[in-house]
């Protein structure tokens, strides 16, 4: 799991900071399942012959997939008070049953008048790149302590 429960703040992120990496196991089960989900019925998500017969070494990831797992990375650190503006992503290599994608990110600019934070993503398998591109969250500002929350000095 990356992240917490506790929402950042707009004020304790700084542009460079890289987030954590997150490994996903790449197992058929899941690409199968995700793509049926969606309601992606294309068939070289879910039938291994009629993907090979199309060209493909295998059944792969659908986009909506992919697109999710981006938004989970994000908002798994970020935390639950984040609130995703814009994500756009790119897809390269397929990921395809028995590999593991690493998704890995940096807070590459920050818009203070609407607490913004943009992020690069990538998602790197065997084969290359996955998924690239930006996520856009914005974050809350920093809460004054609530009364009596604040340290008794003992």
């Amino acid at each position: 799991m990356i992240g917490n429960a506790v929402t950042r703040s707009y004020e304790d992120v700084a542009v460079g900071e890289e987030l954590p990496e997150l490994s996903v196991p790449l197992t058929r089960t899941m690409i199968v399942a995700t793509a049926l989900a969606s309601r992606d019925y294309q068939d070289v998500h879910h039938d291994p012959s009629l993907a090979v017969e199309r060209g493909s070494r295998d059944v792969f990831m659908n986009i909506l997939t992919t697109n999710g797992l981006v938004d989970r990375y994000v908002t798994a650190w970020a935390g639950p008070a984040a609130v995703v503006k814009a994500i756009r992503i790119r897809l390269g290599a397929p990921n395809y049953p028995g590999d593991t994608m690493v998704l890995t990110g940096t807070v590459a600019a920050k818009d203070d008048p609407g607490r913004r934070v943009e992020i690069a993503v990538r998602g790197v398998n065997a084969i290359g790149p996955h998924v690239t591109g930006t996520v856009v969250v914005e974050l809350p500002a920093v809460e004054a302590p609530a009364a009596g929350e604040r340290g008794s000095g003992a």
